[in-house]
């Protein structure tokens, strides 16, 4: 009879632990690969387990099938794409599967990029072709969100590519994911913001192109807004802005360096040339750089310059801004 007893025993003691490895332990602890894993509409629970035991995420197709079976799960998993490691357990993968816990692809758009830079990143990244994203129009959008409808239908959407970190689900279209930031860009652009533009009778376009102006030229909060009253102030005076940024825009080149060729060329956006601002935005600005261009301050100051390390220079007469060149710049 002792025997017995303990027969039973062991074979509870064996088979709890056999149940425990399968579910809790990981096919390969402290592995650091990634595996794309679809559940199809329509699959099963044998199926489903037999796909995974096939890209051995679980040990057993026995016992997570009988997990799956004991807990009332089966009519709970949920079909579409996951993202699954060996290093999970058996029991943390069904659990995803059945709470619908699907992967999501993340993305983080920086202050300052513009639409080509952001389209060959989503590109790096196997989302969308920087064609893709970089073919479409405010027309395409404009009867969507109202801030889109005084720029002009052939504008791209330069300026408003709100930066921010965007969750979507994988497979998401280029015109999706266009669509995901502009609905954050509308709803960071708040009603106190669009009362304050329109009172000062500017529109939207103007303020964002202004403001993606000063996102390229200076760092800081308390300079962006001195900057925003220069440039501000330069428009009312009828002197051309002048910004080397708009510059680099037009030559596309990846340096700061402007040359006396590059202030040549004939383009709407060369600022030297041109009065007033250029026809659209350059870069996509954060919150901090469109509410500068928003509530700018205005000083006696008429020229300013960014030293190498970000620091802002700031001049009242073209005398002080020559010598400030001089001294920090050469």
């Amino acid at each position: 009879m002792k025997f017995v007893t303990s027969l039973i025993l062991f074979v509870a003691l064996t088979g709890g632990f056999f149940i425990f490895c399968n579910l809790l332990i990981p096919v390969v602890p402290g592995s650091l690969k990634s595996i794309d894993f679809t559940v199809q509409k329509g699959e099963g629970a044998k199926d489903i387990i037999s796909n995974l035991r096939q890209e051995s995420l679980v040990r057993s197709n026995i016992v997570s099938r009988a997990f799956i079976i004991s807990f009332g799960m089966s009519k709970k998993l949920q079909a579409g794409q996951y993202l699954f490691s060996p290093s999970m357990s058996t029991w943390s993968i069904i659990h995803k599967i059945a709470t619908g816990d699907i992967a999501t692809k993340k993305i983080t758009i920086i202050e300052g990029w513009d639409l080509k830079e952001i389209g060959r990143y989503l590109e790096g990244q196997g989302i969308c072709t920087e064609a893709e994203f970089t073919g479409f129009s405010a027309e395409n959008f404009s009867s969507e969100f109202s801030f889109l409808k005084d720029s002009p239908n052939t504008a791209n959407l330069e300026g408003y590519m709100f930066p921010d970190t965007y969750e979507f689900l994988p497979g998401t279209s280029a015109e999706d994911i266009i669509r995901l930031i502009l609905d954050n860009f509308d709803k960071k652009l708040t009603p106190e913001l669009r009362n304050e533009i329109s009172r000062q009778k500017k529109s939207i376009s103007q303020v964002i192109t202004m403001a993606s102006i000063i996102e390229k030229e200076v760092k800081k909060m308390g300079d962006k807004k001195i900057v925003s009253g220069i440039l501000w102030e330069r428009i009312d005076i009828g002197m051309p802005l002048q910004v080397d940024s708009t510059i680099t825009y037009i030559t596309n080149k990846n340096s700061t360096f402007v040359s006396y060729d590059d202030l040549a060329v004939d383009s709407p956006y060369n600022t030297y040339k041109n009065h007033g601002l250029p026809p659209g935005p350059i870069s996509n600005p954060g919150i901090e750089s469109i509410t500068a261009a928003i509530y700018p301050t205005m000083t006696d100051y008429l020229y300013f310059l960014s030293k190498p390390f970000g620091e802002t220079i700031f001049s009242r007469t073209f005398a002080e801004h020559s010598s400030a060149q001089a001294t920090y710049l050469r």
